[in-house]
C-alpha cells in the first residue's frame, strides 16, 4: 500500500551477505559458546531415569538445542540451500554417526555383556552434539555472523585462560583443590581447554596472515594472547600437534592465495615454536619419563605413579590387539572400555609393559579405554567406522579448503577442525565435551557459504 514504508532498502548490485546485520539466531548460537566450553561439574544437570541407565541434560544440551530450533527457524524461512551445498561432508558425518548407533547393537548380537542402554544414551550424547555442524553451516550465513560467533569464542578462551593462570598462580582451586604451578584445566578440563585455546589462538594466527581476516587487530591479538597462554597452561602436546597443523594449513592457503608476506609466516611460525616450547616445558617431567619408559634415556628411580604417556601406549597396545581380533566392525561403540573386551588382552599387556604401576591397566574400578579416538575408532567400530570417519574429516577439510579462497571464515572452520584432530589424539571418543562442541562447529564453518 502506498503508506507503506520500507525500512531497509532494495539490494543492490554492489550489495552482499557481509552488510546484513548477524540475525537472532547467530546470537543465539554465539551465545551458546560458553554453555558448550565449560565442564558439566559447572552446570546444572537434570537426571532422567532410563530403566538401567539415565540421560543427563545440561545447560549445554538446552543451548544446543536453542541453536538447533533457530537454525530449524532459519531454514523453514529461507530453504535448505545452505544445507543442500554441503550434502557430502553432512552426508559422510550422518554415516559415521549410523555406524555408531548400528554397532551399539552388534555386542548384543554376539552374546557379548555390553550395557546396550548405556552406550545408546552415549551414542545419542555424541549424535545431539553433531547438530552442531548443520546448526552453524545454516545460522552463519554472513561475515558479520561469523565475526559474532568468532569474538563469542575469543572472548571467551580470554576468560577461560585468565582462570587457568589464576589456577596456576594458586590463587583459586581446579577439580581437585590449588594445585600451582602444574598444567590447568581452566573451566574446561585440560583437553578440552587445549581445544577452546587452540581453536581461539588459529583465530589469531589467520589474522597475521590474510589482509581479509574476518577479524580485525585487536581482536586478533586477543586471540593470540588469549590462545597461547591457554595452550601453554593446558599442557596438552596434543593440542600443540593440532596447532601445528592448522597453521601450516593456514600457511598454505595464504601463499595459494599470494597474500602471504615473509614477516608473517615468520610471525606464525615464531608463536607455533614459541607456544610449543612454552607446552613442552610445561610437561617436562612427564616427557621426561617417556623417554626413559622408551629407553631413550637412562631411567631414574622407580616410581610407583601412572606415567601419563606411558599410560597411554599401554592403553594404545590394547586397543590395537582388540582392532587386531576384530577389524573390520570392531567390538562395538564404546565397548574397547568393557571388561569383555580388554580382558582377554591383559597378560599379554603385562608381560610387555612389566614396570607400568598396575593401577594404569584397565579393569571394573579404572575403566581407561584407549584414550585416543582414532585408535579407538578402530577398536570399536573397525575399519567400517574409521573410514567413515575418516571421510567425515576429509569431505569437510576439502569443502573449507575450496571456500576458503572466497570466505576466511571457511579458513577458520578448517584451522578449527585441525586443531580438534590434534586434541582427539589424546582422548577417546567422549561424547557431550566441549571437544566434541569444537568439532562440530569447526565442521560447519567449513563449510559455510558467506
Amino acid at each position: 500500500m502506498a503508506s507503506q514504508t520500507v525500512s531497509t532498502p532494495a539490494p543492490t548490485a554492489g550489495t552482499t551477505s557481509v552488510d546484513r546485520r548477524p540475525s537472532g539466531g547467530t546470537l543465539i548460537l554465539a551465545a551458546a559458546v560458553p554453555l558448550v566450553f565449560l565442564h558439566a561439574r559447572y552446570q546444572p544437570t537434570l537426571s532422567i531415569g532410563l530403566r538401567s541407565t539415565s540421560i543427563d541434560v545440561t545447560l549445554a544440551d538446552a543451548a544446543i538445542a536453542s541453536a538447533v530450533v533457530a537454525a530449524a527457524v532459519r531454514l523453514a524461512r529461507e530453504g535448505p540451500g545452505s544445507l543442500r551445498a554441503s550434502a557430502w561432508p553432512l552426508a559422510a558425518a550422518g554415516t559415521f554417526l549410523a555406524i555408531i548407533v548400528l554397532q551399539s547393537f552388534a555386542p548384543i548380537a554376539r552374546g557379548d555383556d555390553y550395557a546396550l542402554a548405556a552406550h545408546l544414551v552415549s551414542a545419542a550424547k555424541f549424535g545431539w552434539y553433531a547438530l552442531l555442524a548443520p546448526a552453524t553451516i545454516v545460522l552463519v550465513a554472513s561475515r558479520r555472523d561469523g565475526v559474532l560467533l568468532l569474538r563469542a569464542l575469543v572472548a571467551w578462551s580470554l576468560v577461560a585462560s585468565s582462570w587457568g593462570a589464576l589456577q596456576f598462580a594458586g590463587l583459586v582451586s581446579e577439580f581437585e583443590g590449588k594445585r600451582p604451578g602444574q598444567r590447568e584445566p581452566s573451566f574446561l578440563g585440560i583437553h578440552d581447554f587445549a581445544a577452546l585455546s587452540g581453536a581461539a589462538l588459529a583465530v589469531g594466527l589467520v589474522g597475521l596472515t590474510l589482509r581479509r581476516a574476518p577479524l580485525g587487530g585487536p581482536w586478533s591479538a586477543a586471540a593470540l594472547a588469549g590462545g597461547s597462554l591457554g595452550l601453554v597452561l593446558s599442557g596438552a602436546m596434543s593440542g600443540v600437534i593440532g596447532l601445528w597443523l592448522a597453521g601450516a594449513a593456514i600457511l598454505a592457503v595464504s601463499l595459494r592465495g599470494r597474500s602471504l608476506r615473509l614477516r608473517d609466516a615468520a610471525a606464525v611460525a615464531g608463536v607455533v615454536l614459541a607456544v610449543t616450547a612454552g607446552t613442552a616445558a610445561m610437561r617436562a617431567t612427564a616427557l621426561e619419563r617417556f623417554a626413559e619408559f622408551i629407553g631413550l634415556r637412562d631411567r631414574a628411580a622407580q616410581s610407583t605413579a601412572v606415567q601419563s604417556y606411558a599410560h597411554r601406549t599401554l592403553l594404545g597396545y590394547i586397543g590395537v590387539r582388540i582392532f587386531l581380533d576384530h577389524p573390520i566392525v570392531g567390538v562395538g561403540w564404546q565397548a574397547s572400555s568393557d571388561d569383555f573386551a580388554y580382558t582377554p588382552y591383559l597378560s599379554s599387556a603385562h608381560r610387555r609393559f612389566p614396570d607400568v604401576p598396575a593401577e594404569a591397566f584397565p579393569s571394573p574400578e579404572h575403566r581407561w579405554g584407549v584414550q585416543n579416538a582414532y585408535l579407538q575408532t578402530l577398536a570399536d567400530l573397525g575399519l567400517v567406522g574409521f573410514a567413515a570417519l575418516a571421510a567425515a574429516f576429509a569431505t569437510a577439510l576439502v569443502k573449507g579448503l575450496r571456500r576458503s579462497r572466497a570466505t576466511p571464515l571457511a579458513l577458520v572452520g578448517v584451522a578449527w577442525l585441525l586443531v580438534a584432530a590434534g586434541v582427539w589424539g589424546g582422548l577417546g571418543l567422549v561424547p557431550g565435551i566441549p571437544l566434541a562442541a569444537l568439532t562440530w562447529m569447526a565442521f560447519g564453518l567449513a563449510c559455510v557459504l558467506e
